[in-house]
């Protein structure tokens, strides 16, 4: 399992201009890559939407060794209703403090030297005033499940992550693949977990040779399988094969092969200005305000 990497958390965005001024501006973070694709992934990338939509990465690195934010925007829809399931993502940034400061964004400290924040759409960021690490600044993914013992066995026992920390009073645990990756902190709800349609995904990647596996053993341990193993293609780029997975909460998680994932995966130093030129060719917000319409709320 330690081949295994942590890669990306996936969120929905309606309004893309504040979100790409919240991921560059507040965090510091640079884009690595922009996609703009007609239709709908078969993997549901974009979630349950056919129609054109753009993935947009952000991170401090490259994802060989960071983990980042994969933005997807599904053109015409304005908002997504917030559930319970994602709790927050922690990450070290003094700057990034600084930086919601500056920029008059609402910032809140929880606890000392630890700020809560939200990006837009409702997404909590946590951020721990210290000087950025050298290593990747993003410490930690928070998603809430109704029975901890119940998820600690799936991710655990299942997917092979080591549990670095427990503790049944606060009904957290903390598991990861790595010492120096993100970690996943599973966070007991007091009750059903509520995906909302801003529901999001976790991304891994493994060993090609080793999805066939994975599949193998949840239909082995009758466990969800959203997306049998696929291959995807991006125009240009590599192949990437992935399997789509739900834990005992509905948490999509995506395995993706290595080796194709990290020649897909490549910074694009393009990136800004395709996003850039995106969001400035995508007039939707101007007809709707032209037309005293809002639009769609998923």
């Amino acid at each position: 399992m330690a081949a295994r990497r942590a890669l990306h958390f996936v969120f929905k965005v309606g309004d893309r201009r504040r979100s790409a001024r919240f991921y560059r501006e507040l965090l510091g973070m640079s884009v690595l890559r922009h996609e703009e694709f007609e239709e709908g992934c078969k993997a549901s990338c974009n979630g349950p939407y056919d129609g054109k939509w753009s993935k947009t990465m952000v991170g401090y690195g490259p994802e060989d060794n960071h983990f980042v934010a994969e933005l997807t925007y599904n053109y015409g829809i304005g908002e997504y209703r917030l559930g319970n399931d994602f709790l927050g993502i922690t990450l070290v940034s003094s700057q990034a403090v600084s930086n919601a400061k500056k920029m008059g964004w609402p910032l809140k400290e929880v606890t000392t030297g630890i700020f809560e924040t939200e990006a837009p759409g409702g997404y909590k960021f946590y951020l721990e005033d210290k000087e950025q690490l050298k290593q990747d600044p993003v410490l930690k993914v928070t998603l809430g499940v109704s029975d901890l013992q119940k998820s600690v066995h799936y991710w655990s026992g299942l997917l092979g992550m080591k549990i670095y920390e427990k503790d049944e009073e606060k009904q957290r645990a903390l598991l990861g693949y790595a010492d120096n990756q993100c970690k996943l902190e599973l966070k007991a709800v007091g009750g059903a977990v509520d995906h909302g349609t801003a529901f999001g995904r976790i991304a891994f990647s493994c060993a090609k040779e080793e999805l066939p596996n994975i599949e193998v053993l949840m239909k082995k341990e009758n466990q969800k399988i959203l997306t049998p193993l696929v291959s995807l293609d991006t125009p240009g780029k590599a192949t990437v094969q992935v399997i789509i997975l739900a834990d005992p909460d509905g948490h999509e998680i995506c395995f993706v092969g290595d080796e194709a994932f990290r020649d897909l995966s490549k910074v694009d130093p393009n990136g800004d200005k395709l996003l850039d030129d995106a969001m400035a060719a995508d007039g939707s917000d101007e007809w709707f305000t032209a037309q005293k319409r809002k639009k769609v709320s998923a």
